[in-house]
């Protein structure tokens, strides 16, 4: 057993607030787009009791507001097709049985598939919550095999629309995604600099600049080799927040937020003039650029027991609520579909927020019931305005935008039919607590020994790739290419190995960390990476001059 057992779990801090993303408005604004069209127009025949289907493809509009416009397009066909196909299988088997276990049991399953994939292919916000939302709600609408055709139909054209919004803001800023990403990088780039290399939290500063500069290459990377000027000139501000985080003392912090703010406007990108011959600094985009991509089964294998939990999690969630008699067991069981997250440390912290603002959100919605129950006018354009509301407020804590989520899912059972806001309110806050209570206690059950397996993993690639790229500085003539490439690949791999001891250090019942290995690692990783860096010409061989070649090799 760990020390990591012995820890208490946290609450200071769990509902502090945080800034806004940079993009906050995208999301909320895409949403409404999506979501006014279709639920009008069915408004205007009468027929809000569909308004459910088209629901689920205008909610596609929340996903890949991160991603170039070009993979953008891929991924939102995707999102489109996964949240279809959920609709579907549930639908399917709402329309074949009544069983309320069977139909619990399958909407766990599709869960935690749910959950395995959105991790795997890294999706992004807001992951498989709204899926599962969606295929769980979706399991006891009252259905007959032949009303599934239609109302699968009326999905995808939503989703065919939200498709379209989605790509909308690219005919106007195509770069939008790759110049908010590579602000990103300068200003944590900035950040690190202005510790100096050794102010205190430097090494987190480092690591959070690493992970930011990773991040803004792989959105390079996604808009696809199409040559374009003002991608060449991201890359080479790219290079610069490279060169701030192999030399933070030589680094004008300043000038990297001046850059940033430029390229979060709407003026031209700021055009910086390459250090060398450019050919030589961007030789790893090419390379990158060949290798072909992991495949998803590989991406998979390690979150099986992520997707172990999410699955007995959801399936005792629902069997619990059935239990007490709640007549939505499928709230309780996306309660605890939303809880699961890297480790069981972060799993408690999110059970935290989805409680506080779940019963938060009752409030709200008791406060708007009156209101909707006036006119469907009034329902719709509510829905609407939380749709707004909770995007708007998710970036910033969880539990913020979940009193704005949860409304919302409330007043979406009304466009069926009215309903008793008490009822509603009663097994709304029953749910939650039992979602969130049998979701973590399963998440403490389904132990994850693979941490530590996948922590060795990521330590041994880091050490292989630095032990690679010190032995190309130690020929006297290494191939710009093959040292380029080599560099990348060590930034990729201690990346990747944060993020992997972090997600490590907060889960429970596994055998004790090699936190010394890692700090070890990651300092000699980094000291490589700045070697390289100086070997490319990038800054000045001596701008440390206490550093030596057995510190790279350290």
């Amino acid at each position: 057993m760990s020390s990591a057992t012995s820890r208490r779990l946290p609450l200071a801090g769990v509902l502090r607030l945080g800034r806004p993303s940079d993009i906050w408005f995208k999301p909320a604004l895409s949403v409404v787009a999506s979501i006014a069209p279709p639920n009008l127009a069915l408004l205007a025949l009468g027929r809000l009791d569909l308004a459910m289907y088209t629901m689920a493809g205008s909610l596609c509009a929340l996903y890949a507001h991160n991603r170039p416009y070009a993979a953008r397009a891929r991924v939102l066909v995707w999102v489109v097709l996964g949240m279809v196909g959920g609709l579907a299988l549930s639908l399917l088997a709402a329309s074949l049985t009544s069983d309320a276990v069977v139909l619990v049991t399958v909407g766990a399953l599709v869960a935690a598939a749910q959950k395995a994939v959105c991790d795997a292919t890294r999706l992004g916000p807001p992951g498989n919550v709204v899926l599962t939302f969606i295929s769980s709600a979706s399991l006891f609408a009252p259905q007959t095999l032949g009303q599934v055709p239609g109302h699968v139909a009326l999905a995808l054209a939503a989703g065919a629309w939200a498709w379209l919004v989605g790509m909308a803001p690219g005919l106007l800023r195509p770069h939008g995604p790759e110049r908010r990403a590579t602000a990103s990088a300068l200003d944590a780039a900035a950040a690190y600099a202005g510790t100096r290399g050794t102010a205190d939290g430097h090494a987190r500063a480092r690591a959070t600049s690493a992970a930011a500069i990773h991040a803004a290459w792989q959105s390079l990377l996604a808009a696809g080799a199409r040559p374009d000027r003002t991608r060449r000139d991201l890359e080479r501000l790219l290079v610069r927040a490279e060169i701030a985080l192999a030399a933070p003392a030589d680094t004008d912090p300043a000038r990297l937020r001046a850059w940033a703010r430029d390229l979060r406007g709407t003026g031209r990108v700021p055009r910086v003039a390459p250090s060398r011959d450019s050919a030589d600094e961007l030789l790893g985009v090419a390379a990158e650029l060949a290798l072909p991509e992991r495949p998803l089964r590989h991406r998979l294998a390690p979150l099986a027991p992520l997707a172990a939990r999410t699955a007995i999690g959801c399936a005792l969630a629902g069997y619990a609520s059935l239990a007490f008699g709640v007549g939505r067991p499928y709230w309780a069981l996306v309660t605890a579909a939303s809880l699961y997250q890297a480790n069981v440390t972060l799993t408690w912290s999110r059970g935290v927020q989805r409680v506080v603002g779940n019963l938060l959100g009752v409030l709200l919605f008791a406060a708007l019931a009156p209101l909707t129950g006036l006119h469907p006018a009034a329902l719709v354009l509510c829905c609407m305005a939380l749709n707004f509301g909770a995007e708007a407020l998710i970036g910033r804590n969880y539990w913020l935008g979940t009193v704005c989520v949860t409304p919302m899912a409330l007043l979406i059972t009304e466009f069926a039919r009215s309903q008793d806001a008490g009822q509603l309110i009663t097994e709304r806050v029953a749910d939650t607590l039992v979602g969130a209570l049998v979701g973590f206690a399963a998440a403490v059950a389904v132990t994850n020994r693979r941490a530590g397996d996948r922590l060795e993993r990521a330590l041994t690639a880091a050490e292989r790739a630095r032990e690679n790229t010190a032995r190309l500085l130690a020929e006297p003539h290494p191939a710009p290419r093959t040292l380029e490439s080599a560099r990348r690949a060590l930034a990729a791999a201690l990346v990747d190995l944060r993020a992997t001891a972090d997600a490590a250090a907060g889960e429970w019942w596994q055998r004790a960390l090699p936190e010394e290995r890692v700090v070890l690692t990651e300092r000699s990783g980094h000291r490589t990476l700045a070697a390289t860096v100086r070997r490319q010409g990038l800054v000045p061989q001596d701008h440390d001059p206490g550093r030596t070649t057995e510190d790279i090799r350290s």
